[in-house]
């Protein structure tokens, strides 16, 4: 998606904070945090949310939520929460599929 700023980022076209990547996805801070510690996992494919999820994109789901935990660990995250909005109403405001790493409270 051209206009997809998180695709821009998976691109390098658009500067973040980038934690990890591999050839599935990258994980960046979240320019606008709900958290101490709010981390994004972005898959490099464009889906536009859970609900265009296909089952080919199963075992790429379950890389981003190992990713997350991976993050996690880097990060010494005893307890954290790991999020997927879905859609407007559901609290998505970038449509591009994203996971989010949220933790830091004490």
């Amino acid at each position: 998606m051209i206009d997809c700023i998180f695709c821009k980022i998976v691109k390098k076209d658009v500067p973040s904070e980038i934690l990890r990547e591999n050839e599935d996805a990258v994980i960046f801070k979240d320019i606008r945090p709900s958290a101490p510690i709010h981390y994004l996992i972005v898959p490099k494919k464009h889906i536009v949310s859970v609900k265009e999820v296909t089952r080919e994109d199963e075992a790429l789901l379950g890389r981003l939520v190992h990713m997350a935990k991976e993050a996690a660990d880097t990060l010494s995250l005893t307890g954290y929460k790991l999020v997927f909005n879905v859609g407007k109403d559901g609290g998505q405001i970038i449509d591009h599929l994203h996971l989010h790493l949220l933790g830091g409270w004490k």
